[in-house]
């Protein structure tokens, strides 16, 4: 009797060419950094801040050995360059503590900007590799403003922006309650936040910009004919782009960094700058 399937070794061999392929093509997209501009209308927008312009990073994850660094790298270059009016990053800056003092360097090209923490920050997820970070160990440049269920204000063109963060540990307990640190009087009120679910714990109007990170777009995705599969966040809502939930417009960013695995797959990391415009 002939044996017409291809022999058990075939079938391993080309399983691992496969399994290959995949793995050096996530290692070569965790540094394909993608540099977008996007605008954003918002409801009421003075004109003198009509065409602001608000550079967003996030999910830097540095301190593990990955080509998400030199994207990071690549990153900080770009938006030094351009030289937005606002620079804002949101969260899980550090995976280890080995990557702090780099941290450091890219934050003082940033400064001034406005940073919050995320939950890799604190070693708060099911990351193996993610250690503690030490807040006393942070050293701030100068011009950088850590914002923990804090406020800060910026004036641009005459008119008021209040930017808001929230800190990671008050959100996870739930005691998080950023609308009470809003300020009605300002011209623009941007919250940062790690978790792209705090839009919607808002109340309406309380912010007009709500910028967030956390999910890196899934940063294992499977492309399908009905859609993508996200490996990682599987009931997430708020993925990657922009939503709306009543006058309050999300930003989320797919991130700069990788976590758990140094891959990323159809999950490119991003760099956003977003041009504020007055919606019609």
């Amino acid at each position: 009797m002939s044996d017409t399937g291809p022999p058990a070794l075939t079938v391993v061999l080309v399983l691992v060419a496969i399994g290959a392929a995949f793995a050096a093509y996530g290692w070569f997209e965790a540094g394909w950094l993608r540099r977008r501009v996007l605008e954003v209308e918002l409801d009421d927008l003075p004109p003198e801040l009509d065409g602001l312009r608000i550079a967003h990073l996030s999910d830097l994850h540095l301190g593990v050995p990955s080509r998400g660094a030199g994207a990071v790298e690549k990153a900080v270059e770009w938006v030094a360059e351009r030289r937005p009016d606002i620079v804002c990053i949101t969260g899980d800056l550090l995976s280890r503590r080995s990557g702090m003092r780099t941290l450091e360097r890219h934050l003082a090209t940033l400064a001034p900007c406005f940073v919050v923490l995320g939950n890799h920050d604190f070693a708060s997820s099911r990351d193996p590799f993610s250690q503690r970070l030490d807040e006393a160990e942070l050293a701030l440049p100068q011009g950088v403003s850590l914002l923990a269920d804090s406020s800060a204000e910026v004036v641009l063109g005459g008119r008021r922006i209040q930017l808001v963060g929230v800190d990671p540990r008050t959100y996870f307990r739930g005691e998080a309650r950023p609308s009470r640190l809003t300020d009605r009087t300002a011209d623009l009120r941007i919250l940062l936040c790690h978790f792209p679910g705090v839009a919607r714990k808002l109340q309406d109007g309380a912010f007009d910009l709500v910028l967030s990170g956390h999910l890196h777009a899934g940063q294992i995705v499977v492309p399908l004919p009905g859609g993508k599969l996200r490996l990682a966040h599987l009931r997430a809502r708020d993925v990657e782009g922009i939503y709306r939930y009543g006058k309050t417009v999300l930003h989320v960013s797919p991130g700069i960094g990788t976590t758990f695995v140094p891959f990323r797959l159809f999950a490119r990391p991003e760099v956003t700058e977003l041009v504020v415009r007055s919606k019609p």
